[in-house]
């Protein structure tokens, strides 16, 4: 599948296109802290392979980070407004030029904190969100401008996702009359669904299936 690079809204995305003949909706695959590796890239194909036309942004521009140290000087280096604009621009695109109405968003561990914040930021017009392990948490006042369903993986053993923060989470969407689905996965780690050294398979594998059911009902 192509790279892409265009311009929606005013605003340049680049990234990883993966578009199936005849979508049934859109998905925007948003980057851990790596960047656009492979490991996302065949996320978005896994996507398409199920209908989806998908996007992956690329947020850090062409640079890849192979060591944990170089990852988190990136991560701290990301303008999150213009992540923000061009997550918003991305799923702009895929309604305009693809003929889908509905886009979802999932995305990882930073992507799954940039897919919280696409749930609940005003300008976003995502139809549904995946959070993987996402940092960081919705504050109470983002909570109640959630606008779309909510999913959201954690595994049981990762440091990064307090406990106490994903039950306020789920009971903070609950409160906002937001439709949620959010499940910790016991003794899977940070980065579960990774095919790297953190791969959980069973709760890979549980939080594929839920996700082709929540798309499916809400990008349907």
């Amino acid at each position: 599948m192509p790279e892409i690079d265009t311009t929606a809204d005013g605003v340049q995305v680049t990234g990883y296109l993966a578009a199936p003949d005849g979508a049934k909706a859109g998905m925007i695959v948003i980057q851990e802290w790596w960047g656009l590796n492979d490991d996302i890239r065949a996320i978005a194909d896994r996507y398409a392979a199920e209908g989806y036309v998908a996007i992956a942004p690329d947020l850090y521009h062409g640079t890849l980070a192979s060591e944990p140290d170089e990852a988190q000087k990136l991560m701290g280096a990301l303008d999150r407004n213009l992540a923000s604009r061009e997550i918003d621009a991305a799923i702009s695109y895929l309604k305009s030029q693809h003929g889908v109405t509905k886009v979802g968003v999932v995305g990882f561990c930073m992507g799954g904190g940039l897919t919280l914040a696409a749930a609940a930021r005003p300008t976003s017009t995502a139809d549904a969100a995946h959070a993987y392990y996402g940092v960081p948490f919705l504050s109470p006042d983002e909570l109640a401008t959630v606008h779309c369903p909510v999913m959201a993986s954690f595994g049981g053993e990762d440091a990064f996702t307090p406990a106490d923060q994903i039950t306020a989470l789920e009971q903070g969407l609950t409160a906002a009359g937001v439709e949620n689905d959010v499940k910790v996965y016991e003794g899977a780690g940070h980065g579960f669904f990774n095919s790297g050294g953190g791969h959980h398979e069973a709760a890979a594998a549980d939080s594929w299936e839920r996700a082709m059911s929540w798309f499916g009902r809400h990008l349907a």
